[in-house]
């Protein structure tokens, strides 16, 4: 018998990819992940899972190889974790016929400033923007709709490049950093200036055109948006999470999306749900295993079910609350120490304790997700007991950073 493979495009390095891996094993597919450098996935390490070495930015390229594993496997579905591949996975599905995202639609959603336009155009509460090519349009924009703004990437994800500006010291900071050689672009520079829209942050996933669930979430201190903490599902009242989920559908019919898993980013404001973003594709780490906590649905082994052409099953076979604490490190320097993390992973109701990173690493904070060096979940049957969990599971750990050495001279 031919063995059935699942190809998986990119990877990336909170666990996402590797989950994907784990679970086309545990569904009787040989994944294969087809990336630039494997040497970047630590889960690839090892031999346990197939890595093929390929330019995964030309998709001639990646037909080829897919067309080569073809000749010797069954190809049984294509897919990956990572959003700035996940239009490329819509053209190879179409390519070889098999179930996967409308290529188009992906392409249009993960340019920020096309989204904006079409939930804009549909009636989709969303913030005041503007888009921009140079200083002089970012710095009129924040004039126009006034400070504070948040100042971003048109095309991106992780949070990078996404800044508050408070005033024109801190817009003149980022625009020269954007523009002058930190940020490093795919295409030519469009950078989205917004109204900075204030309220309680939640996170609606949903599969199809099914709400799954909405989780809640924090950040860690301004300017930066790195996501701190993740609760699912969130605390709501019915009416909240129907509107929520009422916004989130209409962002699917605005965008032609409804294949598979969508992730949106709102905020709760004196006026209702207001979006702030809509990403294509499966939530990154944690979504993923929260709801698998919380309700007995992997969200993961569903979709290649539905890639491989498979009927997908989203009934909750539980009621928890699961929750993520994401390790951020105040200060720069080199990681020389962590310790707690065994004991951490011990304790009842912690589902896992993971470090991105090893001792001796450089730590350099970015401003975005990279800022992560590692996670802790935990699930129970209560909301109140779930925090507590995290909180002992968080506080029994501990890392020391040891500066830089001086410069000399």
């Amino acid at each position: 018998m031919t063995r059935r493979v699942l190809v998986l495009i990119e990877g990336n390095r909170t666990g996402s990819s590797q989950l994907y891996a784990q679970a086309g094993q545990r569904l009787g597919l040989h994944p294969i992940t087809l990336c630039a450098d494997p040497g970047q996935y630590d889960y690839l390490a090892g031999g346990k899972f197939e890595a093929i070495r390929v330019d995964t930015d030309d998709l001639a390229a990646l037909i080829r190889e897919c067309s080569l594993l073809q000749s010797t496997y069954d190809i049984a579905g294509i897919t990956g974790a990572r959003e700035m591949f996940y239009a490329t996975v819509g053209n190879l599905c179409r390519h070889f016929d098999l179930p996967g995202p409308d290529a188009a639609a992906i392409e249009r959603c993960c340019d920020k400033s096309t989204q904006r336009q079409l939930l804009g155009d549909a009636g989709v509460p969303i913030p005041a923007y503007r888009v921009a090519k140079n200083a002089t349009e970012i710095e009129d924009s924040a004039a126009q709709i006034g400070y504070p703004v948040i100042v971003k990437p048109s095309i991106g994800s992780g949070s990078t490049g996404v800044r508050l500006c408070r005033n024109a010291d801190e817009l003149a900071e980022h625009t020269n950093y954007l523009l002058g050689g930190g940020h490093v672009w795919r295409s030519s520079p469009r950078i989205l200036v917004e109204e900075f829209v204030q309220g309680p942050f939640y996170s609606t996933n949903i599969f199809g055109k099914e709400v799954i669930g909405v989780a809640a979430a924090d950040f860690g201190r301004p300017p930066h948006f790195i996501f701190r903490e993740f609760t699912f599902p969130a605390q709501l009242g019915d009416e909240e999470h129907e509107r929520i989920a009422d916004v989130s559908l209409r962002c699917l019919r605005a965008l032609g999306l409804g294949w598979g898993p969508t992730n949106i980013e709102i905020r709760w404001t004196k006026l209702g749900p207001v979006v702030i973003e809509v990403n294509p594709r499966l939530a990154g780490t944690p979504d993923p295993q929260l709801i698998g906590l919380a309700y007995g649905v992997d969200p993961i082994v569903e979709h290649i079910k539905l890639a491989i052409g498979d009927e997908v099953d989203l009934k909750r076979k539980q009621s928890y609350t699961a929750a993520a604490r994401f390790l951020v490190p105040e200060r720069d320097g080199t990681l020389n120490r962590i310790s707690g993390d065994i004991q951490a992973a011990a304790l009842p109701g912690v589902a896992e304790v993971k470090f991105y990173t090893e001792s001796n690493n450089a730590i350099v904070p970015k401003g975005d997700d990279r800022d992560w060096i590692g996670h802790v979940i935990a699930a129970s049957p209560s909301h109140s007991q779930t925090k507590a969990i995290l909180q002992r599971a968080v506080e029994s750990m501990s890392w020391s950073i040891a500066p830089f050495p001086a410069a000399d001279g």
